[in-house]
C-alpha cells in the first residue's frame, strides 16, 4: 500500500489533532468549571486544593486550545506542536510515577495517561515526517 499524498495526509492528520485536541478542551473546561467534584463528588479539598485542580485544568484547556492553534498550518507549526507534546509527556510520566507510588487509577486516568505518553508522541512524529515530507515536494525534490 503506498503512501497517501502529502495533501492527503496533512488533511487527515489536521482532522486527527483537531478531534483528539478536544479531549484536553473538554477535560479542561469540565475541571475549571467542577474541579474535583468531576472525578470525584466525595472528594474534598481545602480552598488551596481547590483552586491548584482548577488551574491545572486550565493548563490542559490551554493545551488543547494550543493543539487547535497548530491546526491550518500544521506542517509549518514544528516548534509550537513539539512544545505542546513536550508539556504532555512531561505531564504523562508524572502521572505514570503516580501509578508507581500509588498504584493504578480509574481507567479515565489510565486513558489519559494512554494519550499522554502514546497517542501524542505518535502524532508529534507524524507530524514531524509530514512535515519533511511537504518540505521536500517544496524544494522540488
Amino acid at each position: 500500500m503506498s503512501a497517501p499524498p502529502p495533501a492527503r495526509e496533512r488533511r487527515l492528520l489536521q482532522l486527527t489533532v483537531a478531534l483528539l485536541a478536544l479531549v484536553p478542551v473538554l477535560a479542561g473546561l469540565s475541571g475549571v468549571l467542577h474541579g474535583l467534584d468531576l472525578l470525584d463528588a466525595r472528594a474534598a479539598l481545602s480552598r488551596d486544593g481547590d483552586s491548584h485542580v482548577r488551574y491545572l485544568s486550565g493548563l490542559i484547556l490551554a493545551i488543547g486550545l494550543g493543539f487547535w492553534s497548530t491546526v491550518p498550518r500544521i506542517e509549518a507549526q514544528g516548534p509550537r506542536f513539539r512544545l505542546l507534546a513536550a508539556l504532555v509527556v512531561i505531564g504523562g510520566l508524572a502521572r505514570l510515577y503516580a501509578v508507581a507510588v500509588a498504584g493504578l487509577p480509574a481507567a479515565g486516568m489510565v486513558g489519559g495517561l494512554v494519550m499522554e505518553l502514546g497517542v501524542t508522541p505518535a502524532l508529534a512524529l507524524w507530524r514531524e515526517g509530514l512535515e519533511r515530507r511537504w518540505r521536500g515536494l517544496a524544494l522540488g525534490a
